[in-house]
């Protein structure tokens, strides 16, 4: 590829900086590319699930022609589940040290390491990046700085001995000019999470809500304050769980913040104004005050976490840490917890949610790069990853669809939920679907302007259509200011 154009593809790739679909959603239940949970305090570890049935290990890989004897780096990010990150970091020592190389593996804590892609820049500029890293960073950016390897010929690998790359909107975050510059490692995913023993009770089968006004009768129908249970366990308050709920909404009566080209907003519709209407009933018609928990009109990210885990609410959609958090903790609500695809559209064609790509990198510059090839293909072979994903509580999931496979998914109950999830064919890219996201869709979103407008709706200050029309204007604001004119 000639600089040329790959300097202009880089001038397109600064209207996509953020990687993945979506990833100003990262706090939100239901992005394309949900966030990686911050790593907690070394909590108590659940005991280990039970062993896959045995698989055969593949032959071992001949060492690489550069001589051995020298040291190789990896970087790993944090993982929620430290045994997880533990016997990760073990076996990724074991197999270099196998190779003939001195192993430093060193898992990355954000608040100590500081900005990752300013560090990997300087890196990269001083001669010496690490061999490897693992990652849930932009990958457009890091493409945009030039400071990555051109890794096909690794995913083309993988592909044909794994089968396709899911979910299906993975290779607009990492695939440009029709090369990957990153190898999708693991997935990650939200979902919508249900108490099923409360459900039960109440006569509401999880599996029949597909759309978001039968979650809301379901809703009705697990409510009892008097007991202190709440079926709407869902905010419209300033946070990305907000955020991604009024998305779901607006997305799902069909409106559309911007048409397919991601340069025209389009946002002010009846489609989307009926969408804002329909959500700001539940916090504003007196009919709905016994489904809404105390005080979850100010509810932040981590507030229904906490209401789910203690049992206070029946339904909420959220990243993946809150079962989690259930699983590590041996919480009662674990065993009682159903996990629920991502709301249909109204019209029932289109899955609103899916999940995102953590990644293997390497860097421009790299020593060893036919080692780092080595320790990605070792580690999502599934004799590798299938155990570890077992001990990843549904934050360590398969890239790869045959990757899927039967002994993964007996390892936890909400796997199987989670690989329909995974697999929805649908390339959504979260706010900013039909469209790619770049960085004026997401400086609008970044604004925090959805919960604002729901807020001058349900405090009576606005109707839903001068909300809508006051909200696209701002954004038509932003995309003028980044040259998208409107007019």
């Amino acid at each position: 590829m000639k600089k040329e154009t790959k300097l202009t593809r880089r001038q397109l790739l600064r209207l996509s900086a953020l990687a993945g679909a979506g990833a100003a959603l990262a706090a939100c239940a239901a992005p394309a590319t949900p966030a990686q949970p911050a790593a907690p305090a070394q909590p108590a570890e659940p005991a280990a699930p039970a062993a896959p049935a045995a698989t055969e290990a593949p032959a071992p890989t001949e060492a690489p022609a550069a001589p051995a004897g020298g040291t190789i780096q990896v970087l790993h990010r944090q993982e929620y589940f430290k045994a997880l990150e533990e016997e990760l970091k073990k076996q990724t020592e074991e197999f270099i040290a196998s190779l003939g190389y001195t192993p430093d593996v060193s898992t990355v804590n954000p608040e100590v390491f500081g900005d990752f892609i300013a560090k990997m820049q300087a890196a990269v500029a001083a001669g010496n990046p690490p061999d490897l890293a693992y990652h849930g960073n932009s990958v457009s950016v890091m493409y945009d700085s030039d400071i990555v390897e051109d890794v096909t010929d690794i995913v083309d690998e993988l592909v044909g001995k794994y089968g396709e790359i899911v979910p299906a909107s993975v290779p607009r975050s990492a695939r440009f000019d029709e090369k990957w510059w990153s190898v999708p490692f693991i997935t990650t995913a939200g979902a919508w999470f249900v108490r099923r023993d409360v459900a039960e009770a109440a006569g509401v089968d999880v599996k029949q809500m597909p759309k978001l006004q039968d979650r809301l009768d379901a809703a009705i129908k697990m409510s009892d304050p008097a007991k202190e249970m709440y079926g709407w366990g869902l905010t419209v308050n300033r946070s990305g769980d907000g955020h991604g709920l009024i998305q779901t909404a607006f997305q799902a009566f069909g409106g559309r913040a911007v048409d397919e080209t991601g340069t025209k907003i389009t946002f002010n519709s009846p489609e989307t104004i009926a969408g804002v209407e329909w959500l700001a009933a539940i916090y504003t018609d007196e009919k709905y005050k016994p489904i809404l928990p105390p005080g979850v009109e100010s509810w932040t990210d981590p507030s229904n976490n906490e209401a789910y885990l203690a049992g206070k609410i029946a339904m909420t959609q959220n990243a993946f840490s809150v079962y989690a958090a259930a699983k590590r903790d041996n919480n009662p609500v674990y065993p009682n917890t159903a996990v629920v695809r991502f709301p249909l559209t109204n019209d029932g064609s289109i899955e609103l949610g899916t999940g995102g790509a953590q990644w293997y990198t390497i860097f421009k510059g790299v020593k060893n790069r036919d080692v780092a090839k080595q320790i990605i293909l070792h580690f999502i072979d599934p004799a590798r990853f299938t155990p570890l994903s077992g001990l990843g509580g549904g934050l360590f999931m398969p890239a790869y669809k045959n990757n899927w496979t039967d002994d993964l998914l007996k390892l936890e109950p909400a796997f199987p939920t989670l690989k329909e999830i995974m697999f929805n064919p649908t390339d959504y890219t979260g706010f900013s679907y039909p469209a790619q996201p770049n960085a004026a869709t997401d400086a609008w979103f970044a604004t925090g302007f959805l919960s604002e407008m729901m807020a001058n709706v349900i405090t009576g200050k606005m109707t839903a259509a001068e909300a809508v029309k006051d909200a696209t204007e701002k954004g038509i604001a932003i995309f003028e200011e980044k040259g998208l004119p409107q007019s």
